[in-house]
């Protein structure tokens, strides 16, 4: 792993407090509060609208330079929450703070408390000047998890929760969830959700709330899950935290669904906890159509020199896929240094901005990337697979699926057809 340069030149990197909107948006009827300046919120708000195609509920308590000095935290945050319920209703509101509050210190924790007979609130601390949209949508789930979830002694065997990150699209984890539903569970639960809420349906959109996800009920009893399943280094952590507040559940936990073996893992882990002996016919279904996608298009991927510059999460999974096609992985452009990397079978993995991006395409075929690569491909006629944040280019960001068999399947086929033409 290198990092050399001092400075960024052309960043992809996404702050934590747009990971921690993002979570907020998986709750049902909840505000996302970002206590900061107007420009962040109103920059996220934007960035996210235009992503999904969706209306973004976001609010923020508007610190400036002088109210920055003089306020506490507490009197801007308890207007922004009179300025709230005013209007409407959340189940909760979703404090988060950014570099600015941050680093004045403000007690965030104190001002919920102060709150806490007016609204229900979480807070989280997320400045932007350290870690990134995986760590911020990450600790947010901690901070739910430890400040809503009640301790439990039982166990109900049919309920599992699934924890993804923030990679995961709406659909992605729709189908996470019926996958999981097929060993026997009658409830599975996400958290956060946002194949309810930013899944891109056509429902009643007030945009002054999140429209849906998981409510605040469900997650105060998520501690009777008989299994915890998290998927992706980032959120691991958080996949613990739960278990602190039942010490009979399960905890299962992947670095990635992406690919065949990555999927047989997270198959077969599945089975032995419900003690099945073959999972639903589907599946196996499922398992030969990847296998027979990956003969397919072997012809065409294998020996493709791939650059992949993505948040780490989803980077690991799309490289699986690629690694088993054959393909040739010669970079991996990450915004910021990750813990669980050694584990990786990556040769190559820079933590960097798009100028290095640009440097190691010079000799390769393929940018799996933001739609911030296109300008990249386009100059030097490169072949540009659009994934992660922001994609501005394509519709149905939202309904994109690349994870398991299934997933897999279509991913190796959108990369060979992208090829061939």
């Amino acid at each position: 792993m290198n990092e050399t340069k001092p400075l960024q030149i052309n960043p992809f990197k996404l702050s934590q407090p747009m990971g921690a909107l993002l979570c907020f948006l998986g709750i049902k009827n909840t505000m996302p509060l970002m206590h900061g300046a107007i420009g962040c919120a109103s920059f996220s708000k934007v960035f996210f609208t235009r992503h999904f195609n969706d209306p973004i509920a976001i609010q923020t308590t508007a610190v400036n330079d002088i109210t920055a000095v003089i306020d506490g935290g507490d009197y801007s945050i308890s207007e922004a929450i009179k300025n709230i319920t005013a209007k409407v209703k959340p189940d909760l509101v979703g404090l988060f703070t950014t570099g600015l509050t941050e680093t004045k210190g403000d007690d965030i924790k104190g001002a919920t408390f102060l709150l806490k007979d007016v609204q229900k609130m979480v807070y989280v601390h997320t400045p932007d000047f350290e870690g990134g949209l995986e760590s911020g949508w990450a600790r947010s789930i901690e901070a739910i998890i430890e400040q809503l979830v009640e301790k439990k002694s039982q166990i109900n065997p049919t309920k599992a929760l699934l924890i993804p990150n923030v990679n995961f699209t709406p659909l992605e984890t729709e189908k996470l969830k019926e996958q999981i539903a097929l060993f026997g569970f009658d409830e599975v639960l996400a958290l956060p959700d946002l194949s309810e809420s930013l899944d891109g349906h056509l429902g009643v959109k007030q945009g002054a709330l999140s429209s849906g996800g998981i409510s605040i009920e469900e997650i105060k009893d998520l501690a009777d899950c008989q299994v915890v399943i998290t998927i992706g280094g980032s959120v691991k952590k958080a996949g613990e935290k739960l278990i602190e507040k039942n010490e009979f559940m399960k905890h299962l936990h992947f670095d990635s669904v992406g690919g065949l073996l990555q999927s047989d893992q997270f198959y077969k882990a599945l089975l032995e906890l419900q003690s099945l002996k073959a999972p639903h016919p589907q599946v196996q279904r499922w398992r030969k159509r990847l296998q027979d996608a990956l003969l397919d298009t072997h012809f065409l991927l294998g020996g493709k020199k791939i650059v992949i510059a993505l948040e780490y999460d989803q980077a690991l999974s799309v490289g699986n896929i690629l690694n088993e096609v054959g393909a040739n992985i010669v970079a991996v452009v990450i915004p910021n240094k990750i813990v669980t990397m050694e584990d990786a079978f990556f040769k190559n993995v820079i933590i960097g901005d798009m100028s290095d991006v640009e440097k190691e395409m010079e000799d390769a075929d393929i940018l799996i990337s933001n739609f911030h690569g296109e300008r990249i491909t386009h100059k030097l006629h490169k072949v540009l697979i659009p994934r992660g944040f922001p994609n501005y280019e394509t519709v149905g960001n939202q309904l994109k699926y690349d994870l398991l068999y299934e997933g897999s399947a279509q991913f190796l086929f959108e990369v060979a057809n992208k090829i061939h033409h």
